[in-house]
């Protein structure tokens, strides 16, 4: 499993243009998994449920994961929607994205280059409309401490960027933290050098 942060889009784009009198409107969306990103390309298929072809790519995990990748041509010739909708999401880096492209036809026909280009060519415009965040790995680590130690925790845990979950002030403090994976490891050895042991970490 990667614990490296990745970058995640921040909100909707749209973006819509006319080639050959065909209209086509590509829609950019955040989902976190396969079922969202199967809900969204559902949703702009009902709003556009008079348009010929509702053609979408989806990558619904990190960017390099292809095990979370789909898409569809929805009705146009093989290869010609899906794939270039689906190589522009996966060649972006960023992850959690689904791309649906719209096509209310004109008449004219575009050839199979033409499609190409004109999905592929969609897609990339939206992304440079779309704004992302870091999406950071995360995990919860319980420990526990006397109370003459919490303040130390409180400064590790603030130079490692995470923050506190959840505590039980009993005999000693339980605490729970959260912080991103890559660093748990680091973190932990540091409390344990600077407590002289004394703080401990039982089994998750």
């Amino acid at each position: 499993m990667n614990d490296q942060p990745y970058q995640v889009p921040k909100a909707m784009a749209v973006f819509e243009e006319e080639i050959k009198k065909s209209v086509f409107i590509t829609y950019l969306a955040r989902t976190s998994s396969i079922d969202e990103a199967k809900a969204f390309v559902a949703e702009i298929k009902t709003k556009h449920s008079d348009a010929r072809h509702n053609c979408w790519g989806f990558v619904a995990g990190r960017p390099e994961d292809s095990m979370k990748w789909g898409f569809s041509d929805d009705g146009e010739p093989s290869g010609t929607a899906g794939k270039p909708i689906l190589a522009q999401l996966s060649g972006s880096g960023i992850g959690e994205i689904t791309a649906v492209v719209t096509r209310y036809s004109g008449g004219i026909k575009l050839g199979t280059g033409g499609l190409v280009r004109a999905y592929g060519g969609g897609v990339q415009q939206a992304l440079k409309l779309i704004e992302t965040e870091e999406k950071r790995i995360t995990d919860t680590v319980i420990l526990h401490c006397d109370y003459n130690l919490v303040s130390l925790v409180e400064t590790l845990l603030h130079q490692f960027e995470g923050q506190q979950v959840a505590a039980d002030y009993s005999d000693r403090v339980i605490m729970t933290v959260e912080l991103e994976k890559r660093v748990i490891s680091e973190f932990k050895t540091a409390l344990i050098n600077k407590s002289g042991a004394k703080i401990e970490f039982p089994t998750q």
